[in-house]
């Protein structure tokens, strides 16, 4: 199958320092995403996404690529089962570009398979994610991220 990209921006009224600590510091991620992202942040060090309530539940693995706060993060992602296959991991790169007084917040996930698991789960989990980040910074009160759709 192809690989395939998903990107989304969203625009936020907030200090980039400010997203940047939502986006890492893990008190900040359970808020909004209900998961704690779990690293030094350095440069080839490993990077946990972790179920806030159950936090030996590893929901996501992968590397830190790039760590230039506050504008830029670029982490490898995979599922726990797939930790141990480089072939298997996607990236994510997370960019914050100061527009006035909001910031332009881009995720672009690359190389993941079309139709797959992930690709589903990404293409419905960062819209939600973020919203509810950009939420809880502009009102103080994150979104049901993981409510089910009616569709």
């Amino acid at each position: 199958m192809a690989n395939t990209e998903f990107v989304y921006e969203i625009y936020v009224l907030a200090a980039p320092r400010q997203i940047w600590d939502a986006l890492i510091k893990a008190e900040l991620t359970k808020k909004y995403w209900g998961h704690v992202n779990v690293s030094d942040w350095k440069p080839g060090a490993t990077w946990e996404h972790r179920d806030a309530d159950a936090p030996g539940e590893l929901k996501l693995v992968g590397r830190v690529i790039e760590f230039t706060p506050p504008r830029r993060l670029v982490l490898t992602w995979a599922s726990p089962a797939d930790a141990a296959d480089p072939r298997t991991h996607s990236r994510v790169t997370i960019g914050l570009e100061p527009i006035g007084d909001m910031v332009r917040l881009k995720i672009t996930h690359t190389g993941l398979e079309q139709g797959s698991e992930m690709h589903t789960a990404i293409m419905e989990g960062w819209p939600r994610v973020l919203s509810s980040l950009k939420s809880l910074l502009e009102t103080g009160k994150p979104l049901p991220t993981w409510a089910k759709a009616t569709r």
